[in-house]
């Protein structure tokens, strides 16, 4: 009797494309992907012209030294809350003139200043209601 030589089935997975199917679904994933780009403080800077006149006192000058240290006017404020409260009560007694509020702050800081203590006094300033916002050039 002759006996018939059974083949061995093949139990390998076939590699030959896998690295097609990596390479495709990589590009998949790229080009679907969403990239998330705003960061930062969401600003509208003006132009860079001429100057305007104003009248200084419709300027609050807060200024911020190298130790986080606050001068709203030159004087010394001990607590960010205090800060708050005086540059709400200074928009209230400048009113507005056409819907326009009058008052301009303007935040100027020490190059050593850090940053994270730049942002706290900007976001104050923005909780106090201001909407005029200047920020000046540190001091060289």
């Amino acid at each position: 009797m002759l006996l018939e030589k059974k083949k061995k089935r093949s139990s390998e997975i076939p590699t030959s494309s896998m690295a097609d199917i990596a390479f495709l679904l990589l590009i998949f994933f790229l080009v679907t992907t969403t990239m998330d780009m705003d960061k930062g403080i969401p600003m509208v800077l003006p132009e860079r012209g001429g100057e305007v006149k104003i009248n200084p006192k419709n300027i609050a000058k807060i200024i911020v030294n190298a130790s986080g240290d606050v001068l709203f006017d030159g004087k010394p404020i001990e607590e960010d809350i205090q800060l708050r409260e005086l540059l709400e009560t200074r928009l209230m007694e400048r009113g507005y003139s056409e819907g326009k509020p009058k008052l301009i702050v303007s935040i100027k800081t020490d190059r050593e200043t850090e940053y994270d203590r730049y942002i706290t006094i900007l976001d104050l300033v923005k909780e106090a209601g201001a909407t005029k916002i200047s920020i000046a050039e540190p001091d060289k």
